[in-house]
């Protein structure tokens, strides 16, 4: 078992402040204020924060509210139609720039069944034993001390509370060794953006004034899966479709209507299969138009010290999709996703019946150059082209007797893509602040394949925006047992009070 690193507390009290501002120890401060701040964490990881329910959303609003004021921010809550988003602000006299930074306080929906502890609003601590298997340990002891491989297991822990607590643990340690940035400071907090943010793009534009900055940093994210300090450049926007087949008006006997009665999840199936070829390329007819690297940006992703055999044993897969040269030239292109498929039931629920509908879930992941409402309207032609008379609802007992083969399309569009140069502003100045802390040069990602609700920022407030990731990224997201590795979060202490510190 490795060795916990216990800090004092008091550790302050020993450093004069002279040289605490100046050249300060950062790796005893963040792990100092990091482990105040673990009280504050389980405080915060405890309270449900699922966007389909508004009162839970609420709770958390308040906390956010009462954790910025008590750090010198005011706030204000920019009202939507749905749940507001929250707004934090702290001036610096003679200050020339302003920061806005985004946070994400939402997360995915749980099954806590599926979760490997009480709750998934539990924070529960643990420690892997010699074969791999993950224990439970007294959270109590993270108070004194932790040994970076431990975890914290609560939904949202990485995506993305963990971030939250950590920036304000370096609030704290920059108060502690009297750093005063020279920027202002905006904190914008969302909470729906496990729903695709649909209330942000209009809520910029309304409060637009209320926002403006000179520049966008985004806590959000894995690091490179090496682990390595990192900053990302870019993320790919998106798009959903949801596209249901018919069959008969309600489920039949498979043996007293079978061979007579179409089934739509084998029409589904063949109509999904049609869009894809074996490679993994999507196959309708201008899905990747207008979608090029040059020479300069392909050796920029070669760059990246991607390890695709490790990438590939993570993942379980021998041979990856033919898309692009590399792990990092797959990330440049849309993609074309099926999430989630219906028809009827599975396992021991499952009958000997012919469904009456079947359903796809899917995502289109958008990149720089691609135009939305053309790559839906792709999708949609090619339904069509398949013999398919296509609506945005139920057919009708008319439709039913007409049309052969029938589908409904729906479709949504959350927000776009957005890239930054590596050498803007905010690149240059976060790419010293990370050497800083770290002693070398961050991982730099042109572009990461997950997306997030930051376009709308770009264009409204014409700034640029990087994004710099913390977490674990084996950190299950999204899914059951979702973690933070607890030395990502000492060094994402480390990485924003350094930020804190850099003059810009």
């Amino acid at each position: 078992m490795k060795r916990s690193i216990l800090l004092p507390v008091i550790i302050f009290t020993c450093i004069c402040p002279g040289f605490a501002q100046k050249n300060p120890d950062l790796d005893k401060v963040s792990a100092t204020y990091a482990t105040q701040s673990f009280r504050e964490f389980y405080d915060m990881l405890s309270l449900p924060n699922d966007a389909h329910f508004p009162q839970d959303i609420e709770k958390n609003v308040q906390w956010c509210e009462q954790a910025f004021t008590k750090r010198g921010f005011s706030t204000q809550r920019l009202i939507t139609p749905a749940v507001p988003l929250l707004l934090a602000e702290r001036k610096v006299k003679n200050a020339k720039k302003t920061v806005l930074i985004y946070l994400q306080l939402d997360g995915q929906p749980v099954e806590p069944s599926q979760w490997q502890q009480e709750s998934p609003w539990k924070p529960t601590l643990k420690e892997k034993d010699a074969s791999g298997k993950w224990h439970t340990i007294a959270y109590e002891r993270l108070y004194e001390g932790f040994d970076p491989d431990w975890r914290i297991f609560a939904r949202s822990a990485s995506d993305a509370k963990g971030p939250a607590i950590a920036f304000l643990a370096a609030l704290d340690a920059a108060q502690a060794l009297k750093i005063q940035p020279n920027y202002n400071i905006k904190v914008i907090m969302d909470f729906e953006e496990e729903l695709g943010s649909p209330n942000l793009p209009p809520a910029v534009i309304q409060y637009k004034n209320e926002l403006a900055a000179d520049m966008l940093i985004i806590y959000d994210g894995p690091r490179h899966v090496s682990n390595q300090p990192t900053l990302s450049f870019g993320a790919r926007g998106i798009c959903e479709i949801t596209l249901t087949t018919f069959g008969p008006r309600v489920p039949v006997h498979s043996g007293n209507y079978g061979n007579y009665t179409p089934n739509p999840a084998m029409r589904l199936a063949r109509l999904l299969a049609s869009m894809k070829n074996d490679e993994g390329r999507v196959t309708i007819p201008g899905f990747y138009d207008g979608i090029t690297l040059t020479d300069e940006e392909k050796a920029i992703l070669k760059q990246v010290p991607d390890n695709e055999a490790e990438i590939k044993k993570f993942l379980g897969i021998a041979k990856a999709d033919n898309m692009g040269d590399n792990f990092q030239e797959s990330l440049q292109y849309p993609t074309l996703n099926i999430r989630g498929l219906d028809a009827l039931f599975v396992g021991k629920e499952a009958r000997t019946l012919i469904p009456a509908t079947a359903t796809a879930e899917i995502d289109i992941r958008l990149v720089p150059g691609s135009n939305p409402d053309r790559l839906i309207g792709l999708v949609k032609k090619h339904v069509q082209d398949q013999g398919y008379y296509v609506i945005d609802r139920e057919p009708t007992e008319e439709e039913r007797m007409q049309h052969e083969k029938i589908a409904s399309f729906r479709s949504h569009f959350s927000y776009a893509a957005f890239q930054t140069p590596f050498q803007s502003g905010p690149g240059v100045w976060l790419n010293k602040a990370m050497i800083k802390a770290f002693g070398k040069e961050p991982i730099k990602i042109r572009m990461m394949g997950g997306s997030i609700p930051i376009s709308p920022f770009v264009t409204t407030l014409n700034i640029p925006a990087v994004s710099v990731p913390t977490v674990n990224a084996d950190n299950n997201q999204h899914a059951e047992n979702e973690n933070i590795r607890v030395g990502n979060y000492v060094d994402a202490v480390k990485t924003f009070l350094v930020i804190l510190m850099e003059k810009l």
